[in-house]
């Protein structure tokens, strides 16, 4: 009976000739119907970098859950359908950097490389994998929204809008009394200064500083001594670092893969044997499967380690050609850009101007066109006052001629009687007296009618005048408007569209012949790479004064209370002047034999 059971199983296996994947990058999913049985993960592999144009496939991995809930990464020369994976359909994996290189600046030639290098780096920051201390996560979030927005723009999005989750560790977020308009100025104002800025480059400058951050590229798996102490294991892109179960940040030991000559296990005991000879040491590991995985790390760190060390592939040396002339291209395609934004910006600004000169203008005109409306009325008002005037005078000169009329025949009148004589000398007398006061008035008026022909006169003079400025400002308001014409830029044609070890059978690592190097060569490489470390140091001097900057701004509203064990560890190392590379540098130094009796004691 079993044995018709197991035939009807590989008689239905037989008609099943492919299966569905689902692989899930930092940015995309990829789904493949049709992966064929028989596939190796070597296949899948290969199958999914060619997708997305990836050729430095040495820096990554699949992983995948297996049965038992594990986390493990896909074997190359093993059958996909033969390892243990938790049943799915599709079987679901996870493409992710597998091993970091030592300097991200120097040895990540392609973008797409260096995309999925940043996204993951992003992902381990915010997921609070990799710790970062407050004043670099700002920083390190206004590169993140260069990367993904391109340069500031003012009213682009509100700080309501600005994606927090995705920029700041929620850990961060809760240390401090700051609300999320504040955050979001502290980052804008960090995102001004990145302007012209490309996508890659800030990728790049977010990678720069992710290196540097001490728990970055690290493997940490769980160890005991032979004294049975909790310890950590670090696998890492130079070497093998420990550390105590309660501090994950500062190393306490280390061993550079140039010192490391074997490595071996049997059961859960790991034996590590130096170069030094009769000199190894040993730890134990909770599980078996954690062995393999710890191999297989040092396996591939150490054969990046010696590679680096070698002169370049024509591979890779074709890869580095073509990648400085794609930058080459792409930085000259952004300059163009940046020239031709710039030109459009001048113009918008000149007709900005223009439209300002030509609001003013119009204003002035407004004004000497009330100024004219008045200066009219008040000359026709002086003319109204002119013509009544001329009225009156003609009027009291008719008065007068009467009244001397009147005096004269009363004159007559008087000759025919003294009596009559003397009432018509009074009446004369009277009639002189209105008449001087008639001349009087009349004078007075005259004068007056003088007075307001002197005014009629100034006031066409000023009329005049008001009318050949109103000529000069339609001249000039002409002019004006052909000058405003909308701006035509010599580039507006142009198109807005930018953009060694080895593992036998018996899972031993052995050295090679071809592999390791003479020990006096690695060491002096090592020192010549320390060498450039200590330049890029200082060359990034002025990075650390931002980040010390940020830290006073921020350090007032700090919550204590919420402090994790990881920042008290940071800020211990900062108040003695450690960093990340300074500390390994002490680390290492002394014997291997001391190194490990230090080892040993922990």
């Amino acid at each position: 009976m079993p044995f018709s059971s197991l035939s009807e199983k590989q008689r239905s296996r037989s008609k099943v000739r492919s299966f569905p994947v689902q692989v899930r990058t930092m940015d995309a999913e990829l789904n493949f119907n049709d992966i064929e049985c028989k596939a190796t993960g070597k296949d899948l592999f290969e199958l999914i970098c060619r997708t997305i144009g990836l050729r430095e496939t040495w820096y990554f991995g699949l992983q995948y859950e297996d049965s038992k809930g594990n986390t493990l990464w896909l074997k190359s020369d093993k059958k996909i359908l033969d390892h243990d994976m938790v049943k799915t359909n599709p079987h679901s994996f996870v493409f992710m950097v597998k091993f970091c290189p030592e300097d991200v600046s120097e040895e990540l030639i392609q973008e797409v490389t260096q995309h999925l290098f940043f996204l993951q780096a992003k992902h381990d920051i915010l997921t609070m994998n990799v710790y970062c201390p407050s004043e670099a996560t700002v920083l390190l979030a206004s590169y993140a929204l260069q990367a993904k927005y391109g340069d500031h723009s003012e009213g682009a999005f509100h700080s309501d809008m600005l994606p927090l989750d995705e920029l700041l560790p929620q850990r961060v977020v809760d240390q401090y009394q700051m609300t999320r308009e504040m955050w979001a100025e502290k980052i804008k104002e960090y995102h001004v200064k990145c302007f012209g800025m490309t996508k890659d480059e800030a990728e790049l400058e977010y990678l720069k500083i992710a290196q540097d951050l001490e728990m970055y590229g690290i493997n940490y798996f769980e160890i005991k001594n032979k004294r049975n102490s909790d310890l950590w294991l670090g696998v890492t892109s130079v070497g093998l670092h420990i550390y105590e179960h309660d501090n994950r940040l500062t190393p306490k030991v280390t061993f550079p893969w140039n010192e490391i000559k074997n490595i071996s296990y049997k059961d859960r005991k790991f034996v590590i044997k130096l170069m030094d000879k009769k000199t190894d040491f040993v730890f134990l590991v909770p599980k078996l499967r954690t062995n393999k995985l710890i191999l297989e790390l040092c396996v591939g760190n150490h054969e990046l380690f010696m590679r680096r060390r070698k002169p370049d592939s024509v591979e890779v040396q074709q890869m580095k050609a073509q990648s400085r002339e794609e930058r080459a291209r792409k930085q000259a395609e952004h300059e163009r850009l940046m020239k031709e934004k710039q030109l459009r910006e001048d113009a918008q600004r000149e007709k900005d101007e223009l439209q300002k000169c030509l609001q003013e203008l119009q204003q002035q005109f407004l004004q000497s066109q009330e100024a004219l409306n008045r200066s009219e009325e008040t000359v026709d008002l002086l003319a109204e006052k002119v013509r009544i005037a001329e009225e009156e005078t003609t009027l009291l000169s008719q008065k007068a001629a009467e009244s001397d009329a009147e005096r004269q025949r009363i004159q007559l009148a008087a000759i025919k009687t003294e009596e009559e004589k003397v009432l018509m000398e009074r009446r004369a007398h009277e009639a002189e007296l209105i008449a001087a006061r008639i001349v009087e008035e009349c004078e007075s008026r005259t004068k007056e009618a003088q007075v307001l022909r002197t005014e009629l006169s100034l006031a066409r003079i000023a009329e005049r005048s008001a009318r050949e400025k109103y000529q000069e400002i339609l001249r000039t308001t002409t002019f004006q408007s052909l000058s405003s014409l909308p701006y035509t830029s010599p580039y507006a044609g142009l198109s807005s569209g930018i953009d060694d070890l080895h593992l036998d059978s018996n899972l031993s690592l052995t050295a090679a012949s071809d592999v390791i190097c003479d020990t006096t060569d690695m060491v002096t490489l090592s020192r010549e790479i320390e060498k450039e470390r200590v330049e890029y140091m200082e060359k990034s001097k002025n990075l650390q004064e931002q980040l010390k900057e940020l830290k006073s701004e921020i350090e007032v509203l700090k919550v204590e209370d919420k402090q994790s064990r990881l920042d008290i560890l940071h800020e211990e190392n900062i108040s003695r002047g450690e960093n990340k590379y300074s500390t390994l540098g002490k680390v290492k130094m002394g014997t291997a034999k001391a190194r490990v009796q230090f080892y040993e004691e922990l």
